[in-house]
């Protein structure tokens, strides 16, 4: 099979976008947590998280474009600032999956979607208690995406909490114990498995592949 650019635009509309959402492969699962300041709870999934950066820590990732469909995540992100990012685990991917509704402003996908919050310390954005590896992220700067009007959201980690069994001494996580998913597209769910863990790439000790 073999798509040109202009095939790729005759496309129907959702297969293309099934198509296009699934080319990059596996993709981190997690479910943005913020609060507005009236109070009100939102919680998202998303699956285009990147790290950016480790002294300081950074984080990204990109929403779609506002405008005429409210973004919660994204209004109560510009009131306060603060938000949270927890990863996703195969015992609630149904809950997380269904966060992606439309519901109204004054609806919290908590509720909706029986997942409980979570609050540390006097950090005001609230956590997926049922997620183990989960981040308090501050806001340090937006990067509009003029060709389609997106948005990367850049943030400092402020907090991480994560089980002690799941980090090793060098400081690896093992997402495959705490049962961490994927998703390709837009509703495909995968479980992760650890396959091999390879030492720090130098020439040097280059082994031999044949």
């Amino acid at each position: 099979m073999h798509f040109t650019k202009s095939d790729i635009k005759d496309l129907d509309k959702i297969k293309r976008l099934n198509i296009i959402n699934s080319v990059t492969g596996v993709k981190p699962a997690n479910l943005v947590g913020t609060q507005s300041k009236a109070g009100q709870t939102n919680l998202a999934i998303i699956s285009s998280v990147i790290h950016l950066g480790s002294n300081p820590g950074l984080i990204g990732f990109i929403l779609r474009p506002t405008g005429k469909v409210p973004r919660h995540t994204y209004e109560n992100l510009k009131e306060t600032g603060i938000y949270t990012i927890n990863h996703v685990h195969q015992s609630f991917i149904k809950q997380a999956h269904y966060t992606s509704a439309k519901f109204d402003r004054d609806v919290s996908e908590f509720d909706s979607c029986a997942l409980e919050q979570e609050y540390v310390a006097d950090f005001p954005a609230p956590f997926v208690k049922e997620s183990q590896l989960k981040l308090g992220m501050k806001l340090v700067e937006e990067i509009p995406i003029p060709l389609n009007g997106t948005v990367m959201i850049v943030g400092t980690i402020e907090h991480l909490l994560m089980p002690d069994t799941a980090v090793t001494e060098e400081g690896y996580i093992d997402l495959a114990s705490i049962g961490d998913v994927g998703i390709s597209g837009l509703n495909s769910y995968y479980a992760l498995q650890h396959l091999e863990t390879f030492p720090y790439a130098r020439v040097s000790e280059l082994p031999k592949f044949k």
